[in-house]
């Protein structure tokens, strides 16, 4: 099959839905089937090229990947973190992408088997049911999240800047406000699901989504779930008795809006006042990431915020840890996540504090790696963390973290699943 992949998010980023498509493609021409990628320059995720991606790759080259597959490098907007403008963002690399693609595939022959839309961006979408129809080729959707509904549901914060909402909130406007959000928030929702609709297949990473869309009348719907590769990743030791005196809690990953940190920092501020011996590392860039790193100076908690590290340098950073911590807000959405992250943690086989609920959840306690607690819950993890630094041994490694991602999650099992869609819907 010649597959023909439409993304916003693309090596050489790096980042959850750029790791998933190196391993799915990586696999799809060991398998004979050629990929062609069209995604914008690399910009992901400061909002702009950095110097060395901006000599390297420019608006319209063909490249060639690592993987040997063909990608062609569209527009894109340099973007702030607000949503409005990575938006526009997606917006300006859909538009562009539509026009360079119709020019590459101008000719019948050259035109792919099938087409693969991935979002987020929402816009990619709407390029691939226009591709879809104009050249009568199966549509694949692939909702990676709970999109849109993780945006809609966040209301007008999600849409405008911290300043600009405590202004409108204070302003005549503010009803004005609520009721364009509530317009768009169904405008958008009617259309992702007619896109969806229009689609041959709809691929989710969950099982949870996947019953809301159908739910929604969306068929058929299948199942990939976010994986990990597990010869990449190293199952962790214990550290010996008496290694350290502190219980060291980690989290590694996005410092946004969706993770509610700040019940972490709360909670190593509660100990540390007990004079409970913990100590806090929060690894990764973020939105949120200077709001807490301020607040745990405010509130003297043991927490360190690092930013951002290259990828090889992650193992040693669950190598110090005794527990990693994985963390969602408690809005409806997350019910029907799973952060793509939980798959390598399982895999190290590190105990895990999980402040989750829903799907998430239930995959900890079905691999017996950690303890799960209600999302935001600053009394539950502060209780947690004080009776894992008393009882040491209950962050022991264990193995049966590992063996769930064997089962369920590992790349070559993914893609082989991935595989079986495809030539499914060129079928029928």
């Amino acid at each position: 099959m010649r597959l023909l992949l439409l993304t916003h998010y693309y090596g050489p980023e790096f980042g959850a839905p750029q790791r998933r498509w190196s391993a799915l493609i990586s696999r799809f021409i060991a398998a004979g089937h050629p990929v062609t990628v069209a995604a914008p320059v690399p910009h992901y995720p400061a909002g702009r090229p950095t110097p060395t991606q901006r000599r390297s790759h420019r608006v319209g080259a063909v490249e060639r990947g690592r993987h040997g597959e063909v990608i062609l490098r569209t527009a894109y907007l340099p973007h702030r973190a607000d949503i409005a403008s990575r938006t526009a963002d997606h917006l300006v690399a859909a538009a562009d992408a539509l026009r360079r693609l119709r020019r590459r595939f101008a000719r019948p022959g050259t035109r792919p088997d099938v087409i693969i839309a991935t979002a987020p961006a929402i816009p990619t979408l709407m390029v691939g049911r226009a591709l879809s129809l104009l050249w009568q080729v199966p549509l694949v959707v692939e909702m990676r999240d709970a999109w849109p509904d993780l945006v809609t549901h966040v209301g007008p914060a999600g849409a405008l800047g911290p300043e600009a909402v405590h202004a409108a909130r204070r302003s005549v406007l503010r009803r004005a406000l609520s009721w364009a959000v509530a317009r768009v928030k169904g405008t958008v929702h009617q259309r992702v699901t007619g896109w969806q609709s229009g689609a041959r297949a709809v691929v989710t990473t969950t099982g949870r989504f996947a019953e809301v869309l159908r739910e929604r009348g969306v068929e058929p719907v299948r199942v990939v779930r976010n994986g990990t590769d597990l010869s990449l990743v190293a199952r962790q030791r214990d550290h010996p008795s008496g290694d350290h005196p502190e219980l060291r809690c980690l989290y590694l990953g996005n410092m946004g809006r969706s993770q509610g940190l700040d019940t972490v920092v709360r909670a190593a501020a509660a100990l540390h006042r007990e004079g409970v011996d913990v100590q806090v590392r929060m690894v990764g860039h973020g939105v949120e990431a200077p709001a807490l790193a301020a607040l745990a100076y405010e509130l003297d908690a043991p927490v360190e915020v690092i930013p951002r590290i290259p990828h090889r340098e992650v193992g040693s950073q669950y190598a110090w840890a005794d527990t990693v911590l994985v963390s969602l807000r408690d809005w409806e959405p997350f019910a029907w996540t799973v952060p793509s992250k939980l798959y390598e943690i399982l895999a190290t086989g590190r105990h895990i504090t999980a402040l989750l609920a829903g799907e998430a959840a239930d995959v900890v306690r079905e691999a017996q790696a950690g303890d799960v607690l209600p999302p935001e819950d600053v009394g539950a993890l502060t209780e947690l963390w004080r009776e894992l630094a008393a009882e040491r041994s209950r962050t022991t490694v264990r193995a049966s973290g590992r063996a769930w991602v064997a089962d369920h999650a590992d790349d070559e099992v993914l893609a082989r699943r991935y595989l079986e869609i495809l030539q499914r819907v060129t079928r029928d």
